[in-house]
């Protein structure tokens, strides 16, 4: 009895498309060399995160420095992104545990897991979640960058998958998770945080995180240059 129990999630695993999809992906792993899969592991777990937070970090920057009229508006979008990926990490927990699934590697035999320790439930997966917030907000912030975070976002999803800890399913839901809490509560998040970053901007101290330099109003601009051109001609007909 014990024997049919431990091969029924192989037998299940004919007709179930995510099953398949896992062990094709997973089964790669096995094909590999073991220093591939061990830096496909590093990459996947922590890798991708701090490559994704790299990339927050060059937007605030390309954005500061071009300092144009909706820099303001865009560097809320952009510190919504990071407060996007937390709250959606906040939903998950009850997710988790409402749908209780186990790690694949519980359920399925042969499977090559290349990270161990993972005790917790596999739905949905925090990395992809956390991942595809911060690429759809990026997107939401700006284009290029965004482009890219959600390609780091879709490599994090292979990864997890490749490292036999997640079902394909798994990580499908937690993009589906991540640009819902981004988009849905993206407009609201807006337009709280932009009179805040707008206050941030005005302020000698911190004005630095917003713009890398004030530019001068044109009709301030204007007055000075007059004002300069008046004294010069005073000092013409004095002389």
């Amino acid at each position: 009895m014990a024997v049919l129990a431990a091969s029924a999630p192989l037998a299940e695993s004919g007709s179930n498309p995510d099953v398949n999809l896992l062990y094709d992906v997973n089964g790669l792993a096995k094909q590999a060399p073991h220093w591939f899969d061990r830096v496909v592991s590093y990459i996947g777990e922590y890798g991708l995160l701090v490559a994704m937070v790299l990339l927050v970090l060059g937007c605030w920057w390309s954005v500061r420095r071009r300092a144009a009229e909706d820099t303001v508006p865009t560097m809320a979008a952009l510190v919504w992104a990071p407060l996007a990926a937390a709250l959606a990490v906040l939903v998950n927990v009850p997710i988790r545990g409402f749908v209780e699934r186990p790690r694949p590697f519980l359920e399925h035999r042969g499977l090559d897991v290349l990270v161990s320790g993972k005790t917790d439930y596999s739905f949905v997966s925090d990395h992809a979640t956390i991942t595809m917030a911060l690429g759809v907000g990026l997107f939401v912030a700006h284009r290029r960058f965004g482009l890219a975070g959600i390609g780091l976002a879709l490599a994090e999803g292979f990864c997890r998958v490749y490292m036999g800890v997640h079902y394909p399913t798994d990580v499908v839901g937690g993009f589906a998770l991540g640009t819902a809490v981004v988009l849905l509560l993206s407009p609201a998040a807006v337009a709280v945080l932009t009179p805040v970053l707008r206050a941030v901007e005005r302020s000698p101290r911190t004005g630095w995180l917003v713009r890398s330099r004030r530019r001068e109003p044109v009709g301030a601009a204007d007055a000075v240059i007059s004002e300069a051109a008046g004294g010069r001609g005073e000092r013409d007909l004095a002389a």
